[in-house]
């Protein structure tokens, strides 16, 4: 009775969440409407407006912007707190079935998705907490971004706004084919798929930021080739009132430059401090949910170990595969690019720095170069580089746990099939 009484009331409470957000939802869209076009963003809130619309939608974006400045919104925030406590309810009753009632799945299954279910918890919860913070963060990434070409949106628009939507929009097909082939309930079916979008769509906003940023770093890495060929081209002038105007005009632009990129050096070390925490979960809920549909779902035993294709297909399991193996190598490519495109700015200064005899030039870009060894443009997650080494680390994990799972089961069957030969002798 109790448990059917707050079934009652969070689905009541889910029901008037998902009607006010969208009328909050109709609001802002009556505001972006005339500014945003598909694939052609012209300013950071247009790029960020499919994911921002997820998110708001899903109350994960607890803010209201008024030109260009991002503000707290205090029915937001209560929508968001409310949705927030609606999700950790249905965590805690979901792992208390699963821990409490008899279901089809071994014991150190039931264990290991009711982790599962707390690390999404976990992750809502550390959502709402870090609102604030991430606020100010997409305000500072909006400033420093003000500074790109047009044709760097047009580019990012069309990485950003593709993933984001049909992404969204698979993992809405992907939840609702696997629960009807399942024969579960709508109810389970709606909380699936939003625990689905408010990890993919908090993971996806990260990717963007970090794609932002090294949109940014490559704008100042073109600057400082631009300056290079400037002062190859204008070495062969003598007049000294040219040379004069010519080391001015340089020096403040290098000065410029050296101050945008610690500008958006320390941003990435803000983006590494509010992102590390949901990285993380992402990155241990995406090693478990790989190694168990893995061996769950592609290893059964007919009279010794086959690969049944049949049952990946019909419980779906290579659509969850793609969808998982898609967006954790989207995560690591993004870090791992932006992170090379902030050390490739060490040896185009080099190459500045050898193309000047300009003593005072030399030294500003010695400056610069000085800035660079000591500012880490590393994207990371309490600690660990989120990087092309990390991710063989992961995919070497996974294929030695597997294979000595393997190992173990084809000894298992081996002393089985031993032991039932002796007994028919």
């Amino acid at each position: 009775m109790y448990n059917r009484l707050l079934f009652i009331l969070t689905c009541s409470i889910s029901i008037i969440i998902f009607i006010t957000l969208l009328k909050f939802q109709k609001q802002d869209e009556d505001k972006m409407q005339k500014k945003w076009c598909l694939f052609h963003a012209t300013d950071f809130q247009t790029l960020m407006y499919p994911c921002f619309t997820f998110c708001r939608i899903l109350g994960l974006f607890p803010y209201k912007i008024n030109n260009s400045i991002f503000k707290p919104s205090k029915p937001h925030y209560i929508l968001s707190s409310a949705i927030t406590c609606v999700v950790c309810i249905l965590n805690m009753m979901i792992t208390k079935s699963m821990i409490s009632t008899k279901i089809n799945f071994e014991a150190v299954m039931t264990v290991i998705l009711s982790c599962c279910f707390i690390l999404i918890c976990s992750f809502a919860i550390i959502t709402l907490v870090l609102s604030n913070p991430r606020m100010r963060l997409l305000q500072t990434i909006m400033e420093i971004s003000s500074k790109l070409s047009p044709e760097s949106y047009q580019k990012l628009s069309k990485l950003i706004h593709t993933k984001d939507i049909f992404g969204s929009i698979y993992i809405i097909g992907l939840a609702s084919s696997y629960l009807y082939k399942k024969r579960l309930n709508i109810f389970f079916a709606i909380f699936s798929i939003y625990t689905g979008q408010l990890t993919f769509q908090m993971d996806m906003l990260y990717v963007n930021c970090v794609c932002v940023l090294k949109a940014c770093f490559k704008e100042i890495n073109n600057n400082l080739r631009h300056i290079q060929k400037f002062i190859v081209n204008s070495e062969q002038h003598i007049l000294i009132s040219y040379y004069e105007r010519r080391n001015s005009f340089l020096i403040i632009k290098l000065k410029a430059l050296k101050k945008q990129h610690m500008m958006i050096s320390n941003t990435v070390q803000i983006l590494n401090t509010i992102f590390s925490g949901q990285l993380l979960i992402t990155i241990v809920i995406t090693l478990i949910e790989m190694s168990l549909d893995i061996y769950f779902y592609a290893i059964e035993w007919h009279d010794g170990l086959v690969i049944n294709l049949n049952g990946q297909f019909s419980n779906l399991f290579l659509l969850g595969m793609i969808y998982f193996i898609s967006k954790t190598a989207l995560i690591f490519w993004a870090c791992e690019t932006g992170k090379n495109q902030a050390q490739e700015m060490r040896t185009t200064i080099h190459d500045v720095l050898n193309s000047t005899r300009d003593e005072i030039i030399k030294d500003e870009l010695q400056l610069f170069s000085l800035q660079l060894l000591h500012c880490r443009n590393t994207f990371s997650a309490k600690g660990l580089n989120v990087d092309a080494t990390f991710l063989t680390t992961m995919v070497g994990t996974i294929t030695t746990y597997m294979l000595i799972t393997l190992q173990f089961l084809i000894m298992s069957h081996s002393c089985d099939t031993t032991s039932a030969t002796a007994n028919i002798i």
